[in-house]
């Protein structure tokens, strides 16, 4: 019988830095992610070790300047990290992708001097960040928040809780929204707040269907007073800052839901060229040829919309369209994906014995997190039609 075993994905790679940088990641990925993540997963238990060894390699803060402990590299080269890293386990490339969200703001809008004084330790001091924007009542609606930040003096006084924060009681720093003024959009700030702030706490995390290794909890804001030096660019900029975050952060989604997806395909190809039936491996019948070809061409489709997407970004070109395509598109092919990949390994697939199950639950969450696809399909049809009428 032919090796039908899963080879590594053949990327397009702009240089050669950028094919050692996704040698490294693999190597981590196999030698220090994989073998437990099942286990881990399973347990509920935050590889915490990992994002520390993934600090150390200068992988967490690979799209920011060099100048500042980031790894300067494009877009394009940093979200094939991400798809590489959720492969292997999503709650790592997740996690990679939310810490990239919380650094944003400060890294993009903030003063050289935050920058200079907060970006090293953020990027590559060993510090994991989260990004808070979600409320308990204002998750689509994000403009609707109700936290409020009150001038005092030099500081800022923040009360309120933030929902479904990934990282949230476990990071080191999190980028709050905040209402400093009006009702709506224009009265929002963003404001950096230690960890280890006093008044901050977390709730027990969430139950979840899948991801269980990574902590989504609510956070309360109880007087928790930061310095106006933490806020991070104007007043009232919060809401325009956090969008534009999401922009990225949508494509770096896409990019874990391709890694998920690769994940399962491997896995699916794998089994069906083991398994035998009939007396042949099941991998020779024709209707699951075709649903193996089916899905490995949804992936190479979806890899290729978020490439183009971060390529634009690279660029300096308007990328915000396409990035809601790529997350719309990317997390439902992981769903269908890992939907089939369960469906071909049959009973094996519908138990935790192999991984299928674990990639089909977690595929789920890809298409709510960061903006529901039901809001990309909104965004889209923006850019194509305008706003709607009010």
């Amino acid at each position: 019988m032919p090796d039908r075993a899963p080879q590594p994905v053949d990327r397009q790679l702009p240089t050669d830095e950028a094919r050692d940088l996704i040698s490294l990641v693999r190597d981590i990925a196999q030698r220090e992610i994989a073998p437990s993540a099942a286990e881990e997963e399973d347990t509920g238990r935050f590889p915490r070790e990992v994002f520390t060894l993934l600090s150390d390699s200068g992988l967490l803060g690979l799209p920011y300047d060099a100048e500042f402990g980031g790894g300067e590299q494009p877009y394009e080269v940093y979200l094939q990290v991400l798809e590489e890293l959720a492969a292997a386990r999503l709650t790592v490339g997740l996690g990679v992708s939310v810490h990239t969200l919380a650094s944003y703001a400060l890294a993009a809008h903030g003063t050289k001097e935050q920058q200079t004084e907060h970006l090293p330790a953020m990027l590559g001091g060993g510090l994991l960040g989260a990004y808070c924007l979600s409320e308990p009542a204002s998750g689509s609606d994000a403009a609707s928040l109700r936290t409020k930040a009150v001038r005092d003096g030099d500081d800022w006084v923040i009360t309120g809780t933030k929902a479904w924060i990934t990282h949230g009681g476990i990071a080191d720093f999190y980028t709050v929204m905040a209402r400093t003024g009006v009702d709506g959009p224009r009265g929002i700030t963003a404001f950096l707040v230690p960890g280890d702030a006093e008044g901050l706490s977390a709730a027990v995390p969430e139950k979840k269907m899948g991801l269980k290794g990574s902590p989504t909890a609510q956070v309360h804001l109880d007087g928790v007073r930061v310095p106006d030096a933490r806020r991070i660019g104007e007043e009232g900029q919060g809401f325009a800052i956090a969008l534009s975050a999401l922009e990225s952060g949508r494509l770096g989604i896409a990019a874990c839901a391709i890694g998920v997806a690769q994940a399962a395909l491997d896995e699916a190809v794998s089994y069906a060229a083991e398994r035998r039936q009939f007396g042949k491996p099941i991998a020779d019948f024709q209707g699951l040829r075709f649903m193996l070809a089916d899905m490995a061409t949804q992936i190479e489709a979806g890899r290729a919309l978020y490439l183009t997407a971060a390529r634009l970004r690279d660029a300096g070109l308007p990328f915000a369209k396409q990035a809601a395509m790529a997350k719309l598109h990317c997390t439902d092919t992981a769903m269908r994906v890992t939907t089939d990949a369960v469906q071909i390994l049959g009973g094996y697939g519908y138990t935790a014995d192999f991984p299928a199950e674990r990639y089909m639950r977690e595929a789920k969450v890809l298409q709510i997190v960061e903006g529901t696809n039901q809001i990309q399909r909104m965004v889209i049809a923006r850019h194509l039609a305008g706003p709607e009428e009010r």
